[in-house]
């Protein structure tokens, strides 16, 4: 009886140290929570430009106003007759 009871307890303490630090571990499963946690919110970061860009090319698809203030603010240019006035610090 001794016997079986010993074969029990260490069939036991062997498949608990497997479940804790074997292969597929609890150990394991909480680090691949942990990437998945990092994953989605680089993916909802990613998402998050995407929109934005589209957003920004929908701007520029549909009118002049869009594509006027990035050429004002990029490039530098004017509308002819204005004046430009540049101010120094």
């Amino acid at each position: 009886m001794k016997a079986i009871l010993a074969a029990l307890v260490i069939l036991f303490v062997l498949l608990q140290f497997r479940l804790w630090f074997g292969e597929g571990s609890m150990k394991d499963v909480w680090r691949l929570e942990d990437a998945i946690a990092v994953q989605r919110g680089e993916n909802q970061r990613l998402s998050d430009r995407n929109q934005a860009l589209a957003a920004e090319v929908d701007d520029l698809k549909q009118g002049l106003e869009a594509i006027e203030e990035r050429a004002r603010n990029e490039l530098g240019m004017i509308k002819e007759g204005e004046t430009f006035f540049q101010v120094l610090d």
